[in-house]
């Protein structure tokens, strides 16, 4: 037992593709999914700790790394699946655990497994860091979706993650970097020209409204 098989796992991360089975103009993987999302949970945290409040940056870092490493065992599976049926999503979520555990207590040396334990673990929780962590993962996956949006990419699914991903971003409306995110970057992000532009821009609007934000969009301008 060492640390071989799981640095060698890490690998596999950079084969796993996100959103399989569709049709992609680009490519993302676990890999640098989970690179993408810490890097952006490490500017929302900035902006969180700009406002006054207490970032615990070692928990908010190890949160964002791991966050995905358990997708080794069951792969990516499609966020409007995922989310579609709770009970769906409770059971592959015990199912990663499970493994993950099976895992650790295989793998890992003795000495480590508890540290594993909780670094491995499911990261989002009611901590400010474990917030921080649902956003950043939403903003990645928006990004991801919007990508193909404006590449004029048919497929539907990214359009249904899209508003997924926003809905999801805006349950934690309480939050700094959520009301930056908004007022800052989304603007941006619809800005400019692209297929599609006034589907998205009405579908973000709407999204909005229904949970009671008021700010509108001056695209085309």
């Amino acid at each position: 037992m060492g640390m071989h098989e799981y640095i060698k796992s890490l690998s596999d991360l950079e084969k796993i593709y996100r959103c399989p089975g569709k049709f992609k103009f680009e490519e993302h993987s676990v890999a640098a999914h989970s690179f993408k999302v810490t890097k952006i949970a490490q500017f929302l945290g900035t902006v969180e700790e700009h406002k006054g409040n207490e970032v615990d940056w070692k928990s908010l870092y190890e949160k964002a790394l791991n966050h995905d490493y358990s997708e080794i065992f069951i792969g990516d599976i499609k966020t409007p699946v995922k989310y579609a049926d709770p009970d769906l999503r409770e059971r592959l979520a015990n199912v990663e655990e499970s493994m993950t555990k099976h895992f650790i207590e295989e793998e890992i040396p003795e000495e480590f497994q508890a540290i594993y334990h909780n670094r491995l673990k499911e990261g989002k929780d009611e901590t400010l860091e474990g917030k921080i962590l649902s956003v950043a993962d939403k903003v990645d996956l928006l990004y991801e979706s919007f990508g193909e949006i404006q590449k004029g990419n048919p497929e539907i699914l990214f359009t249904q993650i899209y508003q997924e991903s926003l809905d999801t971003i805006l349950e934690f409306k309480e939050l700094a970097s959520v009301n930056y995110f908004l007022k800052e970057i989304l603007p941006d992000l619809l800005s400019g020209e692209f297929t599609n532009q006034s589907e998205l821009e009405t579908i973000s609007q709407n999204i909005l409204t229904r949970h009671n934000i008021e700010q509108t969009f001056a695209l085309g301008e």
